[in-house]
């Protein structure tokens, strides 16, 4: 194929060697002026030195971005998804999914400030984030070229990687030892894929988790803290105000602290393989568990079983990097919509891994204790739920006067449906169904 025709392009760059080799194939391949961007997404590293770098590899002063993105990321993205309780296949809570619509976004913003006609990313043909990347560029601009070397480049191995560094000069971190996994994180979570986990009847290694004791050396005395809510977000800890980024920082430490939010999985990616990944999300997993409690008692029945039905499905919208899609728009629109009397405090105890609530309380709470007291009162008539039940049971009533013989075919079901195959009971329909005959049926099930 052709190499397009690229004046300037933005690339996401971090100042590690992956990076750094696109940096320079960008420049040999493509003969474009390069812009990088480097995100502080609150990862626990120094994103400065990524100026240096950058500078040593001939960047003008002007086309490097270093930006704090910390609060915004927190506020703009990390506090909606958590609105809605979002989880990915009943345990991932989107760590990594989260933060690249954000990144995409600025990418975008920076090849406008700038002129440049292409952005490009270092993520591979293999998973999910090439998606994320390019759904959210192609979303905020439509006409802008997308540069994916992972697809295009041949240097697919380490041993290639190390070698064109060495050959172009580029300074390699740690002397080219690469990390025993390959790691992410941000503010929310850090994610560990790869290597000695790609097997996944490996137990990880205790050393390789950064974020969190182990929930066996936490402390043997609990935790307790308060997290005071406001339509739906966390604004306070223990009665102190803060900032949504400061705020997970400091659960954050609640959770390193307490072994809290460590989980080990094999989830589906969306481009079809299954991937074993560990995450430690501590911080994020105290927020889930805080914000449940809140809701259950200034949220409406069906309106809460309704926003459960929605999150599976929202969940996998920014899991899939459908971030600025219209119908991830139009759920967070009603998830919002149920946050605006989500308002509170919950109190919480933490211990050795776990996240317990021990307290909840509202001003707008939906909880009625006169109603659901076990004593004496004068609001509710035992009595109503007589025809509350017979008007449930009506239909059922009606079938077993008109249809008699279902009756009979409940009460029976265990002598005339049933017969013997060994240690196991099948019913005969069953098998009819399945296509066993007679015959077989006497015999022992898997013979």
């Amino acid at each position: 194929m052709a190499k397009r025709t690229i004046k300037k392009a933005v690339l996401a760059y971090s100042g590690g060697l992956d990076t750094s080799i696109i940096l320079k194939w960008l420049q040999d391949e493509y003969g474009c002026e390069v812009v990088t961007f480097t995100a502080d997404l609150g990862q626990g590293e120094e994103v400065e030195p990524a100026r240096q770098k950058a500078l040593d590899m001939g960047i003008k002063e002007e086309n490097i971005f270093i930006l704090d993105l910390k609060e915004e990321f927190v506020k703009e993205y990390v506090f909606p998804m958590f609105r809605a309780n979002a989880v990915y296949e009943g345990e991932y809570l989107l760590g990594t999914s989260i933060a690249r619509p954000l990144i995409a976004k600025k990418q975008i913003e920076i090849a406008n400030q700038t002129g440049a006609d292409a952005v490009s990313h270092g993520a591979t043909g293999k998973g999910n984030d090439q998606v994320r990347f390019e759904l959210g560029y192609l979303s905020l601009n439509p006409d802008i070229t997308v540069i994916a070397p992972w697809r295009e480049w041949d240097l697919n191995s380490r041993t290639k990687l190390l070698e064109y560094a060495q050959k172009h000069g580029i300074d390699i971190d740690g002397k080219g030892q690469e990390k025993p996994y390959s790691m992410d994180a941000n503010l929310l979570h850090i994610s560990y894929e790869g290597e000695y986990l790609e097997d996944p009847f490996n137990e990880p290694e205790n050393d390789m988790w950064l974020w969190s004791v182990s929930p066996e050396e936490a402390p043997d005395e609990p935790q307790y803290i308060t997290i005071r809510y406001e339509k739906g977000d966390p604004i306070a800890i223990n009665d102190e105000y803060m900032s949504p980024a400061t705020l997970l920082a400091r659960l954050n430490e609640y959770g390193k602290k307490h072994g809290i939010g460590r989980i080990d999985i094999v989830e589906n990616r969306m481009v079809g393989m299954k991937a074993r990944g560990c995450y430690e999300t501590p911080g994020g997993t105290i927020m889930l568990k805080a914000h449940r409690a809140i809701e259950s008692i200034t949220l409406d029945r069906e309106e809460a079983h309704m926003k459960d039905e929605l999150m599976p499905k929202y969940a996998k919208l920014i899991y899939n990097g459908l971030w600025w899609s219209p119908e991830r728009r139009m759920v967070q629109a009603a998830i919002d919509a149920t946050q605006e009397q989500v308002e509170g405090e919950v109190r919480l105890k933490l211990y050795k891994g776990n996240v317990i609530v021990v307290g909840r309380k509202s001003g707008n709470t939906l909880y009625s204790e006169e109603h659901s007291t076990f004593e004496a009162d004068d609001v509710y008539n035992q009595k109503d739920a007589e025809g509350f039940i017979r008007l449930n049971a009506l239909r059922f009533i009606i079938e077993g006067k008109k249809q008699p013989e279902r009756i009979e075919s409940l009460i029976g079901i265990q002598e005339e449906c049933r017969i013997e195959t060994g240690k196991h009971t099948v019913c005969e329909k069953v098998k009819r169904f399945f296509g066993f005959g007679k015959q077989r049926s006497k015999k022992k099930l898997g013979e």
